[in-house]
């Protein structure tokens, strides 16, 4: 399955666009930490892996202006530094 597939089936994350196919790696990601539960991060961490996940989430959190909500940005900070 590839991350395109994934949010195919998770058409909720993603509701401002129907055009899957060309959705970024780094969108999905912040959708899915964003807005999905944790079984949605769980099967995203299983098709994406742990550390490419951890990279995507590291470089746009750093960011000067990012998307992520504080409390989610905290804690996968956290997450990702225990588990990648």
């Amino acid at each position: 399955m590839t991350i395109n597939d994934f949010i195919k089936k998770r058409p909720y994350l993603v509701w401002y666009t129907k055009n899957y196919d060309n959705l970024s790696e780094e969108a999905i990601v912040e959708a899915v930490l964003n807005y999905g539960d944790f079984d949605d991060v769980r099967k995203m961490i299983k098709t994406l892996g742990i550390k490419k996940t951890a990279a995507i989430f590291r470089k746009k959190s750093r960011q000067k202006r990012c998307n992520y909500r504080p409390e989610i940005k905290n804690y996968f900070n956290f997450y990702f530094d225990k588990h990648a």
